[in-house]
C-alpha cells in the first residue's frame, strides 16, 4: 500500500483513496505543448489561480500577482520574439506569474510599527511554489500547461514589463499557457532511488 509504513491502521478507505488521488495527480503532471485553442471557463481559471495562491510563502508575504492574457490579444507585442509563441497562440489562456520583489509592511523586529519597504529575498521560492501549485491544479482539471521560463532573461521579461505596465519592483517570473490538450502527452517517470540519502550523504 502506498505510504503504508506511515498510515494508521484505523484509517478509512476514503482517506487512503484521497492519498492515492493526490499522488496520482502529482505523478501524472506533465508539460503539454499543444492545445486545441478552446477557451478556458472563467470559473476554472479562478480555481487554478486559487490553487496558485494557496502555495507556501516566506513570512506569509505573498508577493505574487497574476496577469491572465487571452490569445485574442496582440501576443507578439506582449511577449516579443519568444520561441514559445506557437504554444501561446494555441492556448485557451496564458497566465503570467509575477512577483513583487519589495514588501511593504512592519519589520520583524517591530511587528506593530509602521509599514516600511523591505527587499523580499524569497520571492523566487514563493513563485516557484505558486507555479507548481498552478500546474498541479491544471492536471486535476484535465487540462494541459507548460512552465515556460521568463525570469531571469531580459529578452523575455522586458517586453512583458513594458507592454503590460508592470511596476518597477515587479518581476515577470514565469509564463504558463493553459489549454485543452491536443493529443495525448505521457508523464515522465522521474523516480530515482539513487538520489535519496538517509541521515547522511
Amino acid at each position: 500500500m502506498l505510504f503504508g509504513a506511515c498510515c494508521n491502521k484505523q484509517e478509512t478507505a476514503t482517506e487512503v483513496n484521497t492519498a492515492d488521488v493526490v499522488m496520482q495527480n502529482i505523478l501524472n503532471r506533465k508539460s503539454v505543448r499543444q492545445y486545441t485553442g478552446d477557451t478556458i471557463p472563467a470559473a476554472t481559471l479562478e480555481q487554478l489561480l486559487r490553487a496558485a495562491q494557496a502555495a507556501p510563502t516566506g513570512r506569509d508575504w505573498r508577493p505574487w500577482s497574476f496577469v491572465v492574457v487571452t490569445p485574442d490579444q496582440d501576443l507578439e507585442a506582449i511577449f516579443g520574439d519568444n520561441h514559445n509563441m506557437r504554444m501561446f497562440k494555441q492556448a485557451g489562456a496564458i497566465i503570467i506569474l509575477c512577483a513583487d520583489t519589495v514588501h511593504m509592511g512592519p519589520t520583524r523586529d517591530n511587528p506593530d510599527g509602521p509599514d516600511v519597504a523591505q527587499v523580499n529575498h524569497l520571492w523566487r521560492d514563493d513563485l516557484g511554489a505558486a507555479t507548481e501549485n498552478l500546474l498541479l491544479a491544471v492536471e486535476a482539471y484535465g487540462l494541459g500547461a507548460c512552465w515556460t521560463a521568463c525570469y531571469p532573461y531580459p529578452d523575455r521579461m522586458n517586453p512583458i514589463r513594458q507592454s503590460l505596465g508592470l511596476p518597477a519592483t515587479v518581476v515577470p517570473y514565469a509564463v504558463v499557457p493553459v489549454g485543452v490538450p491536443a493529443g495525448e502527452t505521457q508523464p515522465k517517470d522521474k523516480w530515482d532511488p539513487s538520489r535519496i540519502h538517509y541521515n547522511r550523504w
